[in-house]
């Protein structure tokens, strides 16, 4: 890359990095050449410049280089190094006064000057080229460029020198060039070189069409003038045939020998090609001599012993081949083989042939033999009456007796000896029986013909249970069966049928009908002889169907009926409701119940199950009840002011919020909240409220409330006047349309006094009054147990002195006066 292309790159990296988080000063080297080592830093707040410094790293106070760059720059370069030096890097954030805000320093190289060309280029075969070059000082690995002029190219990295360039063209010219790598990077590529591949090696293919010649080919190598071939015997030196051709047969060779052969090209130039693989072939095998047959028997199957006389000169293993004309083989690497299963009354013209890996040699002279009777063939059973069955076989030419084994399968043998050709023995169900038929003469016993094998039907299973395991499933349990592979179990009521293969004595017949009556047959079956079709069947009933549309429907605050649908045909439906405070259920044979005596503010899940003889349903589908919410055991109204009281109340369960009302003819009062108190104003004095509530759930629920009656206190008096009388008396006045009697009270700095009045009186005097003193006058009811209502409002007097005597009453207004 252009150092021009690598400033626009460093100027584009400044900007973007100028909104980078100017948490710590860091520095790192972004790129490195021989002479120019390029530093990248992070942006550092307050800093007006960046200054890099540059010192050998093993003097790092003896600095040689310096470079400034602006406030917005987070790269530059420092150009006029040395090659292949290690340095040190300091860069420095300034302020206006060159202060150093913050410091980063790193250590960093230079790469390697210019390379030596390549001393020596030299083929180490088709498809390598050995390079031999001087290596550089602090260099930790090279660079060997290829290419051709066909556009090839290629850049392999290496350790040392000499090195190996593989994987290329063979019989190419390649330009070769080199460069030399440390920490800080590549250096220049030195001047080419050129070097040439051979031609690559030919691709041998051989074969041996005799025990005394073999035959060698190969594909043309192009720009070959011609090749060379080299053969030798194992153990023996070895002969050079050159030639033009692409194959040549070489004569006169021992038999069962092994040779190795190599083959390589010429080009043009004289230059030896690379050398195919070394083959190894082989001559096919001599000749088998002194051909000997005999008969052998081993088990009672007879079949012909071969023997024949072999050379002990011959290389690897040798396979002889034994054949007679009517298709019996066998093969031996010794010498001798056994012809198997020889027919019976026939001749045998045998001959024996020697192969190795390149293929046969000649056969031998043909040698001739006569075999024994045969055995007799088409066995087959029938089972004559219950218990017995009788084996049958086709007649044997010359045969005056038979003898049939039978073999079962529990381990039991016998045997039947008659001069006709069937014979009858005992046979139990669920058995194998194994039966094979010889033929004797004069000459002997036959081979063991074709057995026969014979599986009678298997025995119907016992102790079968039906039992259902969930709302749509039987499971079909029995003792295993004598003979049974697999049981074939069939579920079937008047409208379908359900099947079950298993080899298992156990089924699980699944996805029945619900309330339905299934006939369930269990049938045992094998392979062989079939399925047992008389078993007797057994009858089971699937569980009640599931309720379905359930519907709740509240008849008052502690009682809900429910309904649904349930198309059983004989069923008992139990409801069950589940809440926190237990489970309430009711029964029924119909599709209707009640359930009762549930509890105010309670939540329940209600679901309904049907059961029968055959088992129980799986439950409906869940629906939500929630009852009513509970009123607040107990509630309290205070008043604290003569228009405003509180109302106060118990906790109940399932509330969520609560609508408080205060109802009177005069007026009403009332409030929604979730808390347990509330506050309400606009409450007339003396009057009589009625005192309701209505609790609401979370659903929106309501339960009316009713409570003990509130009273608000009596009113206050108004227009309260003091006035003086006679003999240092004050007389309290006021207006009042109630019928409770009232108390005023004269509170000073010094005495405090009171006076009552009784229904319907409007005044009470107070004397011996002390004057010269400001009192506070409240005249307030009485309630009936004689409690002073504590709202009225007070007001101001002051009473003055005409000597010892009361003198002038001033009204100061509703608060005091210092």
């Amino acid at each position: 890359m252009s150092a021009m292309k690598w400033l626009v790159i460093l100027f584009l990296l400044g900007v973007c990095l100028q909104a980078a988080a100017q948490s710590g000063f860091q520095a790192s080297v972004f790129a490195a050449t021989s002479r120019t080592v390029i530093v990248r830093w992070t942006g550092y707040s307050g800093a007006t410049s960046y200054k890099i410094s540059v010192a050998p790293r093993n003097s790092p106070n003896n600095f040689i280089a310096f470079a400034t760059f602006g406030p917005n720059t987070v790269m530059g370069s420092v150009t006029s190094l040395s090659e292949n030096v290690e340095y040190t890097f300091t860069v420095e954030a300034l302020d206006d006064s060159q202060t150093a805000l913050a410091t980063a320093s790193i250590d960093s190289s230079t790469a390697p000057d210019e390379m030596e060309p390549i001393q020596r280029v030299k083929p180490k075969d088709s498809r390598t080229l050995i390079v031999v070059f001087n290596p550089k000082a602090r260099a930790t690995q090279y660079v060997i460029r290829i290419q051709n002029s066909d556009g090839f190219f290629r850049e392999d990295t290496v350790s040392s020198s000499p090195a190996e360039i593989e994987s290329l063209t063979p019989y190419t010219e390649y330009s070769l060039s080199i460069l030399a790598e440390n920490s800080a990077g590549p250096s220049q590529p030195s001047s080419s070189v050129t070097g040439k591949t051979v031609l690559p090696p030919p691709q041998l293919s051989s074969s041996s069409p005799s025990n005394d010649s073999i035959i060698v080919s190969w594909a043309p190598v192009t720009h070959a003038v011609q090749y060379s071939l080299s053969i030798s015997k194992l153990g023996s030196n070895s002969s050079i045939h050159n030639t033009s051709n692409t194959n040549m047969t070489i004569s006169g060779l021992d038999a069962g020998s092994l040779y190795v052969i190599q083959v390589f090209a010429w080009d043009t130039e004289g230059r030896k090609g690379e050398g195919s693989l070394h083959i190894n072939q082989i001559t096919r095998p001599p000749t088998p001599s002194s051909v000997r047959v005999s008969v052998v028997k081993n088990n009672h199957v007879a079949g012909l012993s071969v023997s024949w006389n072999i050379d002990q000169v011959v290389h690897g293993p040798i396979m002889y081949h034994v054949m007679s004309d009517q298709n019996l083989t066998c093969n031996s690497t010794s010498s001798s083989c056994t012809l198997p299963a020889v027919g019976c009354g026939e001749v045998h013209t045998i001959q024996v042939t020697a192969s190795n890996e390149a293929g046969p040699g000649h056969p031998s002279s043909p040698e001739v033999f006569i075999t024994f009777p045969c055995p007799p063939q088409s066995l087959a059973v029938v089972e004559s009456t219950e218990g017995n069955c009788t084996v049958r076989w086709e007649t044997v030419p010359h045969a005056d007796s038979y003898t049939a084994f039978i073999k079962k399968n529990d381990g039991s043998e016998g045997t039947c000896n008659t001069t006709s050709n069937n014979c009858t023995f005992h046979c139990q169900c669920g058995y194998t029986y194994v039966m094979f038929v010889l033929a004797f003469n004069e000459a002997g016993g036959s081979p063991e013909g074709q057995p026969l094998n014979y599986t009678t039907l298997p025995c119907c299973p016992e102790n079968v249970s039906v039992s259902s395991v969930s709302t749509d499933t039987l499971e079909i349990m029995w003792t295993a069966s004598q003979g049974a592979d697999v049981y074939e179990t069939r579920a079937a009521d008047t409208s379908e049928v359900i099947l079950c293969n298993d080899t298992a004595p156990v089924c699980a017949l699944s996805d029945l009908s619900c309330d339905r009556e299934y006939t369930v047959v269990v049938t045992p079956c094998n392979e062989f002889s079939g399925c047992n079709r008389a078993c007797r069947a057994h009858t089971k009933g699937t569980a009640p169907c599931m309720p379905m549309n359930l519907m709740l429907n509240p008849k008052n605050s502690s009682c809900i009926s429910v309904s649904w649908t349930g198309n059983n045909r004989a069923a008992n439906y139990t409801v069950t409701a589940g809440g926190d405070d237990g489970i309430h259920s009711c029964t029924t044979s119909g599709t209707t119940c009640d359930i009762t005596d549930l509890p105010c503010g309670s939540t329940y899940q209600v679901s309904v199950t049907a059961t029968s003889a055959a088992g129980q349903s799986l439950p409906s589908y869940t629906d939500s009840l929630e009852t009513e919410p509970c009123c607040p055991m107990n509630l309290t109204v205070d008043q604290v002011t003569q228009a405003m009281t509180n109302v106060s109340w118990s906790h109940a369960k399932g509330a969520h919020s609560f609508i408080t009302s205060l109802t009177s003819p005069r007026g009403h009062a009332r409030c929604h909240t979730q808390d347990s108190h509330c506050l309400m104003g606009c409450i007339t004095c003396g009057t009589n409220y009625t005192v309701t509530m209505e609790a609401v759930s979370h659903s929106g629920h309501k339960s009316s409330c009713t409570y003990q009656g509130f009273s608000s206190s009596a009113c206050c008096p108004s227009g309260v006047r003091l006035y003086r009388m006679a003999s240092n008396s004050l007389r309290v006045f006021w207006r009042s349309g109630s019928s409770h009697s009232s108390v005023a009270e004269l509170v000073g700095i010094i005495n405090n006094y009171t006076c009552t009045a009784s229904p319907g009186e409007n005044s009470c005097d107070i004397g011996n009054i002390q004057c010269g003193d400001v009192y506070h006058v409240v005249v307030a009811p009485l309630t009936a147990e004689g409690s002073k209502v504590l709202f009225c409002p007070q007001r101001f007097y002051s009473v003055t002195c005409s000597g010892s005597k009361v003198g002038t009453v001033i009204y100061r207004g509703k608060r005091s006066v210092d």
